[in-house]
């Protein structure tokens, strides 16, 4: 047989060296007819099987069964390649919005033909026309979950510049979550806290994200949350205020120990002119009746907007009852 093969090979007059050109020419002609092949846009049938994922109040974010889309579709030979192999192996995971999800009854709910529209290149692929769904209902079962709505308290610690300071609270967006999960997980949790927000040197309004501390067992409805906080700069006053009582019966007479406190005006810079000469402290009479020891602290009336904080000193007031 080798005789044979090797009178063959003297009659074609093929060497070693040729053969491997012809090999080599071979492979590049057949790589150049399938690149070409796949190239080329075809009209088939593609089924997509899909775990549809969407935060519905309620109930679980991924579908427990896999719905399968067919379409038929105009694409190319590589996407009708990917698609076989994906039918093949675990189904996709598509990621919608609640308004594209009806509700049937219960637990189960369904995409229509103009939601799947909406995410046909999430499904098919870039570059895929689609001529029409096989089907343009695809039902899909959310398992309910006992859930709960929880408020959202930022953990932060912010350090301003000199002579500014924060307007208000942090502020969350959003400012509440609905975590997921077991009854007996749920009932010892009242809220949920953001990973720390460490700033220092602010001299302008803050603005970010943070993550939320994850719970073992609990599935929250978001895991991030949007931060802000408004500052402005100050300009700190200092005046001395007489202590007045508040609230005091006809046939009573309030004295307070110390009459006078030093208060520590921070206004909103440039301030107004004298914006702190009308603003009154005093020490309301029901608050001393219900006090032990006689001691007291003072408060004030709504402050202008342009102040925004102040500080007393002494912190802490005598007060005693005379009959008149």
């Amino acid at each position: 047989m080798k005789r044979i093969i090797g009178k063959i090979l003297q009659l074609i007059d093929f060497n070693g060296r040729d053969w491997t050109v012809f090999l080599l020419s071979l492979l590049l002609a057949f790589s150049i007819w399938l690149i070409h092949n796949l190239s080329l846009r075809y009209s088939e049938f593609i089924q997509v099987p899909v775990r549809v994922q969407c935060e519905l109040e309620g109930h679980a974010d991924l579908s427990s069964n896999v719905g399968d889309i067919v379409a038929r579709c105009q694409t190319s030979g590589y996407n009708v390649l990917r698609a076989d192999r994906q039918l093949k192996g675990k189904p996709m995971v598509l990621k919608v919005d609640p308004s594209v999800l009806h509700n049937r009854d219960g637990e189960t709910f369904y995409l229509t033909s103009d939601g799947l529209q909406e995410y046909a290149h999430l499904i098919f692929g870039e570059n895929v026309t689609i001529e029409y769904f096989l089907s343009d209902t695809v039902f899909f079962r959310f398992p309910y979950e006992t859930h709960k709505k929880v408020p959202v308290f930022p953990v932060h610690i912010l350090r301003y510049d000199p002579q500014f300071i924060g307007q208000g609270e942090l502020a969350v967006e959003p400012d509440s979550v609905v975590l997921y999960g077991e009854p007996s997980h749920l009932d010892n949790i009242d809220r949920v806290m953001t990973e720390a927000i460490r700033i220092d040197g602010i001299s302008s309004n803050v603005h970010g994200t943070a993550r939320l501390e994850r719970v073992k067992g609990i599935r929250m409805s978001t895991g991030t949350v949007r931060y802000s906080q408004n500052v402005t700069r100050y300009v700190e006053v200092k005046s001395v205020v007489s202590i007045q009582g508040r609230n005091v019966p006809p046939d009573k007479e309030l004295r307070i120990y110390p009459s006078t406190a030093e208060v520590s005006f921070r206004c909103i810079f440039p301030m107004p002119v004298n914006i702190t000469g009308s603003v009154r402290f005093y020490v309301d009479y029901n608050d001393f009746m219900d006090s032990l020891d006689g001691k007291c602290t003072v408060v004030t009336d709504p402050l202008p907007p342009e102040i925004i904080g102040y500080e007393v000193r002494p912190i802490v007031f005598d007060c005693v009852v005379n009959e008149r």
